[in-house]
């Protein structure tokens, strides 16, 4: 097999050099990257580190927005099941910021142990369950703001009907995906 020059400069090839970094012929042709553990696990973790960038935005608007509705005037007016409530997303709102941070945490402990591509995976790990989390607090969060502002019957059907559209979006077009695509017959 010819040497080839990557984009980076190096070289590739070889007897094994495609067939040991992880792709595989279809074909006759080559599919998947062709990249060592390594980096594979930098590329995966800078991918990562774009995901959380992403979601930790979101959840820490909402956190800081929860933070301060306990000093709003009308936070004396709740109900005690509002309340109930609006301590619920506060905890999940505070658990989902732990989780979407804990990749940095994680990271920079370990940084420098030659342990990245585990390190990658515990942190997909921590931001999944922190869009879980999120998920939680912003279905909370609409349920309490709702009730607040309407005592309607329809408001659990309303915010049932976001809830599944979240899952959808997040989860379930997602793996659908990742079982089409990645499922051979």
């Amino acid at each position: 097999m010819p040497v080839q020059r990557r984009d980076d400069g190096r070289e590739t090839g070889g007897a094994t050099g495609s067939r040991e970094a992880g792709g595989r012929q279809e074909h006759g042709l080559w599919r998947g990257r062709r990249e060592t553990p390594e980096e594979r696990a930098d590329r995966r973790w800078t991918e990562l580190v774009q995901e959380i960038r992403v979601a930790q935005t979101g959840v820490q608007i909402l956190f800081g927005f929860l933070l301060t509705v306990v000093f709003a005037p009308r936070f004396a007016d709740l109900s005690d099941v509002n309340r109930t409530i609006y301590i619920v997303t506060v905890v999940l709102g505070a658990a989902a910021t732990g989780a979407l941070i804990g990749p940095v945490s994680f990271h920079r402990i370990v940084s420098g142990r030659r342990i990245k591509p585990q390190t990658v995976v515990w942190a997909a790990r921590l931001t999944f369950t922190g869009l879980v989390l999120l998920l939680a607090t912003m279905v909370s969060a609409l349920f309490l703001v709702l009730r607040v502002a309407t005592d309607d019957g329809f408001v659990p059907w309303l915010v049932s009907g976001v809830a599944l559209w979240y899952l959808l979006c997040w989860f379930v077009l997602p793996m659908w995906a990742r079982h089409r695509y990645t499922t051979r017959d």
